[in-house]
């Protein structure tokens, strides 16, 4: 089942997709285009962490030059990041050069501590597309971004859709695109992930307690490309579902 969280007539709704249009838990069906999207993440709104993936896909690791990492490399990121699908993302004034990044996100289900690879399926609640864009100009070190890299308002697009794990019967076999203005920049595949699902899900709650709602974005593909404000970008993951962002000036 396709879920969503959106803002509609003065209050927030949680919905489900029923033959193109949204169903409100009341009863009520509104189009797309009458409600504001939220970050898909009830029945908790707000996730406790958010966690990223750097550089797990070898071919992204390979077109900034970089050796493929031999362990997660991982940051954190502030729920301030979060924007829904249709929302605008602002691209600091001045910069260079600032990239989309198509991502698989995992949703937590529950309370996970020392997890098990072959039971990591059982604690995710399900999927969402994310998009966490960063900002070159700032980066430091591609192996430890800092924070005006990747934590900035607006710059981590979610949605539309949290996907229900048992309607995606293999996650490590989705099809990723984007496109920008329509012309499509990056393709890829989750089987090319270095840390699959399953491995990360054990990885990190061998030494934290993931709780439900927390997030893991997965890491991008190849295939960046500098976008500028007024840029509609579309980052699609199969299965999961297509997000819709613009970029804006300050």
């Amino acid at each position: 089942m396709k879920h969503a969280r959106v803002a509609w007539d003065g209050a927030i709704h949680d919905a489900t997709e029923q033959d193109s249009r949204l169903l409100l838990a009341d009863g009520r069906r509104v189009d797309f285009d009458a409600v504001t999207w939220l970050p898909p993440l009830a029945p908790v709104p707000w996730p406790r962490t958010v966690l990223a993936l750097g550089l797990n896909y070898a071919d992204h690791a390979k077109e900034l030059a970089f050796k493929a990492p031999e362990e997660p490399l991982v940051f954190i990121k502030g729920e301030g990041s979060l924007i829904g699908h249709r929302a605008h993302t602002v691209r600091p004034a001045g910069v260079d050069y600032m990239h989309y990044e198509c991502e698989l996100a995992v949703v937590i289900g529950r309370h996970a501590k020392k997890v098990k690879r072959d039971e990591a399926y059982d604690y995710i609640a399900g999927y969402t597309v994310a998009n966490d864009y960063a900002v070159r100009d700032y980066l430091e070190n591609w192996y430890r971004p800092n924070l005006r890299v990747k934590n900035r308002d607006t710059c981590t697009p979610l949605g539309p859709w949290r996907v229900d794990t048992a309607d995606v019967p293999n996650p490590m076999a989705l099809a990723l695109r984007t496109t920008v203005n329509g012309k499509v920049t990056q393709s890829g595949s989750t089987r090319n992930m270095i840390f699959d699902v399953p491995f990360l899900v054990e990885y990190f709650s061998s030494f934290m307690t993931l709780q439900a709602g927390d997030l893991i974005l997965t890491g991008t593909p190849d295939g960046i490309v500098d976008c500028r404000p007024g840029d509609v970008i579309v980052t699609e993951i199969e299965g999961i579902g297509a997000l819709v962002n613009t970029l804006r000036t300050p």
